[in-house]
């Protein structure tokens, strides 16, 4: 099979490219390549593909981080792996040096370098990447599941962060992937959990899933938490939307000394009720990436069949139509995740 690769160009522009052999470098020491299975698209890739990160990623780019696949080849003095090995990448190389490594805080290292954002990504059939960054996978796990790995590591991550324990009442706000992850992930610890999603699809996802729901469009949200909780509020709000209405209806739902966990990315400053923080005593936690006891949480959770994998997966495209999968993902219409089969043949069909 020829080497391919999905090279971002520009806004809107996504190239499938075949790789020479003659194109591809050979394995440095403590690298590894690994040939892709699955890549997931997720939405801060939608945020590249619309050319909003240009002044970060430059073109032409290979993108892709949410991925599984089996090691190919391994380089000089990688050892405890060997060709064939079933992994995932947690995508972060950290300088070691800056004030975050040294507190042990490597994964927001000041200098951090995001595998598939700031270096080539996993859009591509063969991917080569530092061997400290791979992920072991049981032997058993289908890869199309475990390229769901790291959005589960993420929830992991947001759920820790809140300190979540059994009883209390959690309110998820945004129902995209992330959010229903965390929403899954926060019922596991024993947490009451309501996600509030103004799209019919998303929330049709989480009826079948178990999780009570409310529309924002249509009911007051903090009406609805106060009746839920008792008059009380929330305990933990996780702000998963990205919009300044999100921001404002978790605030407005959580108790006395509720912490509000800002998952999502808001890269205009947003106003924000100072004096219900004040007034209630709030804390805001915010909530970055992972760490390898998340990434290694998560594929223990998929393993064992606690993420509803198969409901969240809702289309599969080859590698040739990565276009059409970015529109998809786009177009918000009746899919949650959208997945690239990074080894399909040329041609082949979308499933």
């Amino acid at each position: 099979m020829n080497a391919r690769r999905v090279a971002y160009t520009g806004a809107r522009t996504l190239t499938v490219e075949k790789v020479e052999q003659a194109e591809v470098p050979p394995l440095g020491a403590g690298e590894v390549r690994i040939d892709v299975a699955y890549t997931g698209i997720c939405g801060t890739d939608l945020h590249v593909y619309h050319g909003a990160m240009d002044a970060r990623v430059g073109t032409p780019a290979v993108i892709g981080h949410e991925m599984s696949g089996r090691v190919g080849e391994v380089g000089p003095g990688v050892t405890g792996w060997q060709a064939g090995d079933p992994v995932t990448v947690m995508p972060l190389a950290w300088c070691g040096q800056c004030p975050a490594c040294l507190s042990g805080q490597s994964h927001i290292c000041h200098r951090l370098v995001f595998i598939g954002l700031d270096a080539p990504g996993s859009l591509q059939t063969g991917w080569t990447v530092p061997a400290d960054t791979l992920v072991r996978l049981p032997h058993d796990l289908p890869l199309d599941h475990a390229a769901l790995v790291e959005p589960t590591a993420v929830a992991v991550h947001d759920v820790r962060r809140a300190e979540l324990r059994a009883g209390e009442k959690a309110l998820v706000v945004g129902g995209g992937p992330i959010g229903l992850l965390i929403a899954v992930v926060a019922r596991r610890t024993g947490a009451d959990v309501l996600l509030a999603e103004p799209d019919a699809y998303r929330r049709s996802v989480a009826e079948s899933l178990g999780l009570a729901h409310v529309d924002p469009t249509t009911e007051d949200v903090a009406a609805v938490v106060a009746r839920w909780s008792g008059d009380a509020g929330a305990a933990v709000a996780f702000e998963v939307s990205g919009a300044a209405a999100g921001v404002d209806t978790a605030v407005e739902a959580l108790a006395t000394r509720g912490r509000l966990v800002q998952v999502a990315i808001h890269p205009t400053p947003r106003e924000i009720s100072l004096h219900r923080f004040f007034w209630r005593e709030l804390t805001l936690v915010g909530a970055r990436l992972y760490d390898r006891a998340d990434f290694e949480t998560a594929v223990r959770l998929i393993a064992d069949g606690e993420i509803p994998v198969d409901t969240l997966i809702s289309r599969v495209e080859p590698l040739d139509r990565a276009a059409e999968a970015f529109e998809a993902l786009e177009s918000g219409a009746g899919v949650m995740k959208v997945l690239i089969d990074c080894q399909a043949e040329e041609g082949a069909d979308a499933r």
